[in-house]
This record gives structure tokens, C-alpha cells and sequence, in this order.
């Protein structure tokens, strides 16, 4: 087996012990690009080999989608398969896992009319609403992992000769899920412990707004009684330990669905489901968004902010220091799931019930009167950088700093 070959191993053994955490009788879901088949393979074998019952594999052709795009009647977009969302309601509701290797072409839609893409979305989240309840209440052990694909490279490694592309990537996705170490289950164990310190740090604290102030940002963020700060990783409902990003460097909560004012800037490109927007500016008055822009792409943002009255609103904020790893490669991925890991974010639309107390028994109507955000839909927009100062204002009224220039003040 040559060292390739030994790196795939160890990733593939590393989702499955780490990300989803398969525990013998359990039924894993695995959705996979067609290009990373070898890899997939190996995820299957590890996977059976940790006591899987049943591993089922949804292959994803972005060539098929975009003929989807391209040749389907206008009118087929509004439709999603019920038997689609019926499958994965059982799944969940079974104690089944799901591993996306999510990857998404960012210039999958390039010449696509936006409200095709905005309407098949929204289509999707209506049919899988129950779904994605699950997953946001932690009643379903799930992962996000990423592999490479030739479209994703070529984006990301323009700058190398197109053969070197895929391995740069390999590389790169080796290192930010630390299989380079030696025992990189041991090393995300490790990971997971120092996130937690933190996550502790901010639940003892109890700020009860943060003030963001950067280029283009200054917002003041309040967070609602009884939020809690998380990271690394989540508990599912029979006490399983699972890591649903990775990579992951952050720690997250939800802010007040009606306490957030001021303006933020974003600093790289947001990857919305093969469209890219950049440079986006949001102003928000007492929660909503009420103003936005973005230097390309805007009319994608316009889409995602008119999916529902809860898209307009934040549901998550997420701290992430400048000099985390994947921020010190000093690339742009193009991919959420990579580059929200190199920046502090927010997300438009949904909150985690998970991030306050008593959370996940509470109904719709009960979340938003404890502060929280509902919506279909949760996108992530990153607006960390070397420049960004955060202030966290106590209880008692005291402000002291939380982050200069980017990173902790508190090691």
C-alpha cells in the first residue's frame, strides 16, 4: 500500500470512528460524488468493519444536475421526491447516520437562472423541514466531511498546473482533518478537548452581547438568557458522541433573534449551492436585515434572504481565530464547510435548538419566544480577519475584550 493509499485509510477510518461515530447495528447513509468513489469504498469497508448493519450509497453527478438545469421545464423545480424525504425521516427516526462528503462545484450554476436554483432549494427544505428538524435537534448522528473533486481543485488551485490540482487538494484535506499525525483519531480527540475548554470559557462568562467592529463591520449581537456555547463535537439523543463538520475550529451559539443592529461586512466568498456571492454588507435593525448588497452575486443573496421572514434573521455566530490552521494555509476553498473554520461567522435563517437550555423539546412557537430563529433554510457568511476586534459585554455591564486583531485575547 503506498502512502495515498495509507492517507485514505486513516481518513476514511477517521470518519467513520470520529464523524459519525458508527456504532455496531447502526444504518449509515453515505452521499458521495461519483469522483470520489475509491475513497467511498473505503468509508463502506470501515464502516461495516466499526459493525454497520446496512451501508446504503447516494451517488451525486453534478454533470446530471446541471442537465437538470439546463433541459427540465421551468415548472419541475418546485417539485422534490416525498418518497426522498420520507426515506431520510426514517433513516433518522430509525437511529441511522448520514456522512455527506459535500463538495459543491462553485461554478456549478454559472449561466443558470437564479430562481431555478432558488426555487429547487427552497423546494428541498419544504419536503425535508422534519428532517432537518431532526438533524438541528441532534436526534440523528451526521457528519460533513469533504474529498476532492477536478471542479473543486481547478477553483481552488488555479495557480498550479491543472495535473497537480487534485493531489494539492488531497493534501490540503489530509492536513485541515489532521490525518497527517501520527494517530489522527487520537489528535481529534485532542482537538475536540481544547474546543471544549473554550466553549467552557464563554459558557462560564455569560456575555450577554457581543460587539463585532472591523472594515466594514461594526454590529452588536446580543444572545438570549440561557444560550450555550458549543464545539468540537455533539451529544445525539442516546448519548453518542458524533462530529458533524469536519474540519471544525469553532465554537458557536445563537445570538437573539430580535438583538442584533448595526453592519457586517463579509470576507470571502460564500459558496450558496454552486453560486458564488462576494463581498456581501448587511444592516440589520433590532434582528432583521434591512439593507444588503454584495459586489457580485446579489441576486442570489436576494433569493436566500426571500426564502422565508426567517432567512432575513441570524441563527448562528460562530468564533473562529484568525490563526486556526486551515486560516494559516492562506487560501480561499470556496467551500463553507472549509472556510467557515478559517473566519468568525454568522448564518442566516435557522438556529440550533442545542445552543439553549432545554432547547431541543421546545416546539417552533416556543423557540422563538425563548430568542431563538426559525426559518428553512441556514447559510453560513464569514467575516473574520486580521482586523477584526469583538467585545463582550457582561451581565453586570462590564465590557472587557474577547478578540483584537483576530484572535483570543484569552489563551
Amino acid at each position: 500500500m503506498d502512502h495515498f493509499e495509507q492517507m485514505l485509510e486513516k481518513y476514511a477510518e477517521l470518519v467513520i470512528k470520529v464523524g459519525v461515530n458508527i456504532q455496531p447495528g447502526q444504518v449509515l447513509l453515505v452521499q458521495s460524488p461519483l469522483e470520489t468513489v475509491d475513497f467511498t469504498r473505503q468509508i463502506v469497508s470501515k464502516a461495516y468493519e466499526a459493525g454497520a448493519k446496512y451501508v446504503q450509497v447516494d451517488w451525486d453527478d453534478e454533470k446530471v444536475t446541471r442537465i437538470r438545469y439546463e433541459q427540465a421545464p421551468d415548472d419541475s423545480f418546485a417539485y422534490y421526491p416525498k418518497w426522498q424525504a420520507d426515506m431520510m425521516e426514517q433513516l433518522a427516526e430509525g437511529g441511522g447516520a448520514v456522512l455527506h462528503i459535500k463538495v459543491p462545484d462553485p461554478e456549478l450554476f454559472r449561466g443558470i437562472d437564479s430562481a431555478k436554483v432558488s426555487t429547487a432549494v427552497k423546494a428541498a427544505a419544504v419536503a425535508r423541514e422534519k428532517y432537518q428538524a431532526y438533524v438541528r435537534s441532534n436526534k440523528v448522528s451526521w457528519s460533513l466531511i469533504k474529498a476532492p473533486t477536478r471542479a473543486w481543485a481547478n477553483k481552488v488551485y488555479a495557480d498550479l498546473p491543472e495535473e497537480e490540482r487534485v493531489p494539492a487538494m488531497w493534501e490540503a484535506v489530509f492536513r485541515m482533518n489532521r490525518v497527517d499525525s501520527g494517530d489522527p483519531v487520537e489528535a481529534w480527540r485532542e482537538h475536540i478537548a481544547e474546543l471544549k475548554k473554550r466553549q467552557q470559557y464563554m459558557n462560564d462568562k455569560r456575555y450577554k452581547s457581543l460587539h463585532y467592529r472591523a472594515p466594514g463591520t461594526d454590529l452588536r449581537v446580543e444572545m438570549p438568557e440561557g444560550h450555550l456555547w458549543l464545539g468540537g463535537g455533539d451529544l445525539k439523543e442516546d448519548g453518542v458522541y458524533f462530529v458533524a463538520n469536519m474540519p471544525t475550529e469553532e465554537i458557536y451559539t445563537m445570538p437573539l433573534r430580535t438583538g442584533v443592529n448595526g453592519t457586517v461586512s463579509s470576507t470571502l466568498p460564500l459558496n450558496l449551492n454552486g453560486r458564488l456571492v462576494e463581498g456581501i454588507k448587511l444592516t440589520f435593525k433590532d434582528g432583521k436585515v434591512t439593507e444588503y448588497d454584495a459586489v457580485s452575486g446579489r441576486e442570489h443573496l436576494t433569493s436566500l434572504l426571500q426564502t422565508d421572514e426567517g432567512a432575513s434573521y441570524l441563527g448562528e455566530m460562530a468564533l473562529v481565530p484568525h490563526d486556526s490552521p486551515i486560516s494559516l494555509m492562506n487560501r480561499v476553498f470556496y467551500n463553507t464547510g472549509v472556510d467557515e473554520n478559517a473566519s468568525c461567522h454568522f448564518a442566516l435563517g435557522s438556529c440550533y435548538p442545542v445552543n439553549i437550555e432545554g432547547g431541543t423539546k421546545l416546539s417552533k412557537e416556543e423557540l422563538l419566544a425563548k430568542g431563538g430563529n426559525v426559518s428553512l433554510t441556514h447559510v453560513d457568511f464569514m467575516i473574520g480577519s486580521d482586523q477584526l476586534d469583538i467585545d463582550g459585554e457582561l451581565p453586570d455591564g462590564t465590557v472587557e475584550p474577547v478578540f483584537r486583531a483576530g484572535k483570543w485575547v484569552k489563551k
